[in-house]
């Protein structure tokens, strides 16, 4: 990946340094925070508590029970990365948002349409668009305003596709006009 990526419009430059913020990247982060959310406890109502003492259980009381699932704590890096992930839905759509957060809690495409009540080409073309914006925000790109959905898939697949190839935006003619469309 890039260790700088640079845009470069006809009246502003943006720059980014460290890596740049793919489709799968960011597919992936989400993917993460929607599993650190279902490993945190429950959280418990303030003002309740029970005075009485834990019931020791005996082992024929134990034998029909069935086992409590163990909770693996995440860690406190996951948990702080998991808060920085929640922020970056703020800003779209509501539709969209949901779509991106259904799908990192792995829910199948048929429950995510009956849902939101899309097809699924157009449920999977709005996660597809959730997720470009998302990365070109992190990327500190300009997100097209007046343009199709399509269309900003196309570009930042374009971009990434010019990135694999080892194009560099601002000194290879083919990255730079991927960017300058």
């Amino acid at each position: 990946m890039n260790d700088r990526l640079e845009h470069v419009d006809s009246n502003q430059t943006y720059t980014m340094t460290g890596p740049a913020w793919t489709l799968k990247l960011v597919e992936e982060r989400l993917a993460e925070a929607a599993a650190v959310l279902q490993r945190l406890p429950e959280p418990r109502r303030q003002g309740y508590f029970n005075t009485w003492p834990d019931y020791l259980h005996e082992f024929a009381d134990l034998v029909s029970q069935e086992p409590k699932p163990m909770r693996l704590l995440p860690s406190p890096a996951a948990i702080s990365r998991m808060e920085e992930t929640l922020t970056w839905t703020i800003g779209l759509d509501s539709t969209d948002g949901r779509i991106v957060w259904m799908r990192a809690h792995n829910a199948p495409w048929k429950v995510i349409c009956w849902k939101v009540g899309l097809q699924r080409s157009a449920a999977n073309e709005r996660w597809l668009y959730a997720l470009c914006i998302i990365a070109m925000r992190l990327n500190r790109q300009p997100v097209p305003k007046n343009h199709s959905r399509r269309y900003v898939i196309g570009r930042m697949r374009d971009v990434f596709a010019a990135d694999k190839w080892g194009c560099h935006p601002g000194t290879d003619t083919i990255a730079t006009a991927l960017l300058s469309k």
